[in-house]
């Protein structure tokens, strides 16, 4: 058997070498993609690897062989010691030149096709949830954790961070590329700012799927809170929450979808980053043409801060801010999981004590579970040790499912913690819907007022529980009622200056 020539030009080491990494990164691209196929679990690594690390090297090496005959050849035309034409060329009947033709061509062709597969794999894995959540493990730990248990946990990362065309997807790439930079150097900050600045406009992501014109009508919610006493004392509140909405051609548009129907425009300027504090709103019907600006009169915008300010318009991402990653305070999430029976309400004072325990100072998640399981047991030892003897399991039940809704809401190497993001539905434990309904925003002419009236968002039909309960018969509902004795300081004040996620 005759042994394959080539031109003697690609007889040099930089060649060799080429050939060599080529060789040895196309064998291992294409293990690991076997790997890839058969593996049960999804890699964000070997994707990381076999798409964006590897494909770089095997091109670098194949460049490096024509770049070693490139040498190779300047060389002998500088020395002369051997003859070579001016410029390269292909004689076919040389049978090193046509195996050296052949392989190129074939080679090319093999290479495209693999690439162009490559680079199909390649852009469908930079846009999976794996590689957004999984990839900085460390860093997006708490995003990823949250929206796994989101409502849009079955909506891709890209559907809202991204969204649909070519420009936002090459805008998201280069702003990845800061990201990576980023997290490579330990320069991210902690917890990560928001809102996202360079996030696409909600309306062209959000309404893919939900559409403002077709909301009607109002939706039931029930809140589900447990009281700080020994008895845990559920405390329901059943709504019916005006969502509104509707068509201004079939109809009259009303409820909270209000603020963003095609024939309003609400304008606001933020005093703070997280737009928190609102003092300037600007409300425009798009039909009249009526404009009407309002004022907080406590703190009001002087004309030359107005001027200098960003007036940004009113959108789905101002109230419904968390859609994907929202962190519950342990009230909270502590409330969710003594309603549906995962912690025992008979276990006395247990809503207390798992809060407590929760909002400790904890330096790692390592720590907050072993400093969880002896705050919890350690009291009913203590306080109750006939009931900790006796209901030893169900104890340890509690601490259980404490520390795993710490792990799903607070993140300590992050710095996450429910009060870095505010949740600006509702107005329970963050301002949220007060920033502008406080009451306090007066027009410029000093007849009108953006209401306060719990009415024009929601109506109760019962509240309490046991011998406290109460149900509407009628469609004005309940006037609302603090479990607490608190007189009428409710009325005067946002139910988050004193529920801050923690024990009031």
């Amino acid at each position: 058997m005759r042994k394959i020539r080539f031109p003697r030009l690609a007889y040099n080491w930089i060649s060799g070498v080429g050939l060599a990494t080529a060789l040895v990164t196309a064998f291992l691209m294409t293990f690991l993609y076997v790997i890839g196929i058969f593996a049960r679990e999804t890699n964000p690594y070997l994707g990381i690897f076999l798409y964006m690390v590897m494909p770089p090297i095997l091109v670098f090496g194949l460049l490096l062989i024509p770049l070693g005959m490139l040498r190779r050849w300047l060389k002998v035309r500088k020395t002369g010691e051997e003859y070579y034409p001016a410029w390269p060329y292909i004689d076919l009947n040389r049978k090193t030149h046509r195996n050296a033709a052949m392989i190129f061509v074939f080679g090319t062709i093999l290479f495209l096709g693999v690439g162009a597969v490559g680079s199909y794999h390649a852009y469908h894995f930079t846009e999976s949830v794996t590689f957004c959540g999984k990839t900085c493990h460390e860093v997006m730990n708490p995003e990823y954790t949250a929206y796994q248990n989101s409502a849009h946990a079955r909506v891709a990362c890209v559907e809202c961070h991204v969204g649909p065309g070519a420009d936002w997807f090459a805008k998201s790439k280069l702003s990845g590329l800061y990201q990576v930079y980023a997290v490579t150097a330990n320069v991210y900050p902690k917890p990560i700012p928001t809102p996202i600045e360079n996030l696409r406009p909600a309306r062209e992501t959000c309404e893919q799927c939900h559409w403002p014109g077709k909301f009607f009508g109002a939706q039931q919610r029930i809140f589900n809170h447990f009281m700080y006493d020994k008895e845990n004392t559920h405390w329901p509140i059943n709504m019916l929450v005006k969502t509104g909405g509707g068509d201004p051609k079939t109809g009259e548009v009303s409820g909270i979808h209000w603020h963003t129907f095609i024939s309003n425009k609400i304008e606001y300027i933020a005093r703070d980053d997280q737009r928190l504090e609102i003092p300037w709103v600007r409300a425009t019907n798009i039909k009249t043409g009526k404009v009407t600006i309002f004022q907080n009169e406590d703190e009001p915008l002087s004309q030359e801060e107005i001027d200098s300010a960003e007036v940004r318009t009113l959108d789905c991402m101002d109230c419904h801010n968390r859609p994907s990653h929202v962190y519950g305070s342990p009230d909270e999430v502590i409330d969710n999981v003594l309603f549906i029976d995962r912690i025992n309400r008979n276990l006395p004072e247990i809503k207390r004590i798992a809060v407590e325990a929760m909002v400790q100072e904890y330096e790692t998640s390592e720590q907050a579970k072993h400093g969880i399981a002896n705050y919890i047991t350690e009291y009913y030892m203590n306080e109750y040790p006939e009931l900790y003897r006796e209901n030893k399991e169900m104890i340890e039940q509690a601490v259980l499912e404490t520390q795993t809704q710490f792990s799903q809401n607070i993140f300590p190497f992050m710095k996450v913690r429910w009060e870095e993001y505010p949740n600006n539905i509702g107005h329970f434990d963050s301002p949220g819907c007060m920033r502008c309904h406080e009451g306090k925003h007066v027009s410029e002419d000093g007849l009108m007022s953006i209401t306060r009236n719990c009415d024009a968002c929601h109506i109760i039909i019962g509240q309490g529980s046991g011998d406290r309960a109460e149900y509407s018969t009628t469609q004005e509902g309940l006037r609302f009622e603090h479990p607490e004795d608190i007189d009428e300081a409710w009325t005067e004040m946002g139910c988050y200056e004193c529920h801050t996620g923690t024990q009031p």
